[in-house]
């Protein structure tokens, strides 16, 4: 659950920073939402959680 909280939140920021520098409108950001959603509802959703968990793990196991 923390994973997800900060992807959630690293994601807003990121979104954050993209619609004040001009990057990403705002309508480009809703259809990135609306992507979100409707793919967390398909049978893709827990291939997807899993693949963002690896790869948090894998980062995570990184000692620089």
């Amino acid at each position: 659950m923390a994973i997800s909280i900060s992807l959630v939140l690293l994601l807003v920021i990121l979104a954050v920073i993209f619609l004040r520098n001009g990057g990403l409108k705002i309508s480009h950001a809703l259809v990135c939402a609306l992507l979100g959603f409707f793919l967390a509802g398909t049978s893709m959703a827990p291939t997807i959680h899993d693949g963002v968990g690896a790869t948090a793990d894998l980062v995570s196991s990184l000692h620089p």
